[in-house]
């Protein structure tokens, strides 16, 4: 995949957006290989704990979209534009392993959208946020407009939308669009130390748990009975059985993800 650099460490994908000189920003191609690897490559490795989702270089996570690619856009080209792009940042949502954001500098449109579309957001002490495509004419494609206001609430994430202000990573953290801020050059080791805390759970409750959550953003969706669901479902697997049993027994848990 020419635009995202995959490696692997303890059985952690670490996808690095590598369009340096663009800012790293989304273009068609790199959006065609972050669906590839969220619904292909990652699918089929055994014994994934979760992604990690950064940017190369110092400066840039992502700082938006192409914005060459937008010139001449119709409507309807607009429309299948933001389409494909909610699309693609619903598989990361959806993903049943945990997706760690660890933004290493400017995420402004597209790239503010990538990270909220992740389950967790790590960012470094010199990263800003943003959504700035008011300047532009335009507003936010790719889910800004909707994820924005879950995590931050309607009133400051309206002021964001149409201001286009950037905020930093301490207010970012103080209204609760990131979990930490951490050194600069520390924010993929932090994600990958949440992947690692993370896969010492129940394997398949964690995905249960992703499921459930999203249901209650999800239109027609009733989130309680959702969780009711898959409670249930829960109660039917391997680790629920281990889980139990190694509470009472007050022993280590061996989760097999079952």
């Amino acid at each position: 995949m020419p635009n995202l650099q995959i490696t692997y460490t303890d059985n952690i994908a670490i996808v690095t957006i590598s369009r340096e000189k663009a800012l790293n920003a989304l273009n068609r191609q790199t959006m065609d290989e972050l669906h590839e690897f969220f619904s292909v490559t990652a699918p089929a490795v055994t014994g994934l704990k979760g992604v990690v989702i950064t940017g190369a270089g110092e400066k840039s996570f992502v700082a938006g979209a192409d914005i060459t690619e937008f010139l001449g856009l119709s409507p309807a080209q607009g429309k299948e534009l933001a389409r494909r792009g909610q699309d693609v940042f619903f598989l990361i949502e959806r993903f049943e392993k945990p997706v760690v954001a660890a933004v290493n500098g400017f995420a402004l449109g597209g790239g503010c959208e990538l990270a909220m579309a992740c389950h967790l957001r790590v960012a470094g002490e010199k990263a800003r946020f943003g959504q700035p495509e008011v300047n532009l004419g335009l507003i936010p494609g790719y889910g800004g407009t909707q994820r924005l206001v879950q995590y931050i609430g309607k009133t400051k994430a309206m002021e964001l939308l149409m201001t286009a202000d950037m905020i930093g990573a301490e207010e970012a953290l103080r209204l609760g669009l990131v979990n930490y801020v951490v050194t600069p050059g520390e924010e993929v080791a932090k994600a990958a130390g949440l992947i690692e805390k993370i896969a010492s759970k129940a394997p398949v409750a964690i995905s249960r748990i992703i499921a459930s959550v999203n249901a209650f953003y999800t239109d027609g969706v009733n989130g309680f009975d959702v969780e009711i669901n898959e409670f249930g479902n829960c109660c039917a697997t391997e680790d629920f059985k281990e889980g139990a049993s190694a509470f009472v027994e007050k022993r280590k848990t061996e989760f097999r993800g079952r």
